[in-house]
């Protein structure tokens, strides 16, 4: 994950942007501090079933891929122990600067963490109560409302309900629908501030082929239109309309 952080703030420096594809989630861990190295004023939008707030004291199964923003936070460090490997990650993130989409299956740890930080975080209950729409605005106004910092989008396939990417390590159900993800993706393409985009547990080795097929397939898409993809339809800058020859 040191690697990933040096790699992601690296080109950063030089004004590239980058597509992150996982593996777990824990991989947020390396590109989000790489992007904080880079872009200090960085704002974080982690979409997904889960918190990933857990530290090692309050893990139940001692995944990492379920601590990942503990170790990014400011606030949750005094949570923290000593931690073999990740001695070099220091926290780089206000929880202002972090919002939340698509929750549905927090450990209580973690939902005491959202609340005395103050981390913004909609839930699909709050997706189901305003619509993605309101939700993405909410979401952008809280961590940017002046609408100028660049944007870490951690997106982690199993935000989309288990019908649309069944082929992921921890499935929810209730999750994101596949209109739901293409209108928060096209959304944040518009913005024009999206640098860094994380594309997580995508496992094409577990379910049945047709579940294998459609994550695949669903998570291509989505991230296509993260990068300005639109269903309205595309027309690329040096295309021109063929005319007869006269």
């Amino acid at each position: 994950m040191e690697s990933l952080s040096e790699e992601v703030s690296r080109h950063l420096k030089k004004g590239e942007r980058l597509l992150v594809l996982g593996g777990d989630h824990s991989l947020g861990i390396g590109s989000i501090h790489g992007q904080a190295q880079a872009q200090p004023d960085v704002v974080v939008v982690w979409v997904d079933a889960h918190a990933d707030l857990n530290t090692p004291l309050t893990s139940s199964s001692g995944n990492m891929h379920g601590m990942p923003l503990s170790f990014l936070i400011h606030e949750l460090a005094e949570f923290l122990p000593p931690t073999p490997a990740l001695e070099w990650c220091k926290p780089c993130l206000s929880a202002r600067d972090v919002v939340y989409i698509g929750l549905r299956d927090v450990d209580p740890a973690e939902r005491l963490f959202i609340e005395q930080c103050g981390i913004t975080a909609f839930s699909m209950q709050e997706v189901d109560k305003f619509g993605i729409r309101e939700v993405v605005e909410r979401a952008l106004a809280a961590v940017d409302p002046s609408g100028n910092r660049p944007i870490h989008l951690s997106f982690d396939v199993d935000a989309m309900d288990p019908v649309h990417a069944a082929a992921t390590g921890t499935p929810v159900p209730g999750g994101l629908s596949l209109r739901e993800s293409f209108y928060l993706a096209e959304e944040i393409a518009a913005t024009g501030r999206l640098a860094v985009l994380d594309i997580a547990e995508v496992n094409p080795l577990l379910g049945t082929p047709s579940e294998q097929k459609i994550t695949v397939s669903n998570a291509i898409d989505v991230t296509a239109k993260f990068y300005g993809s639109q269903r309205k339809g595309d027309v690329p800058p040096d295309y021109v309309i063929p005319r007869p020859q006269k």
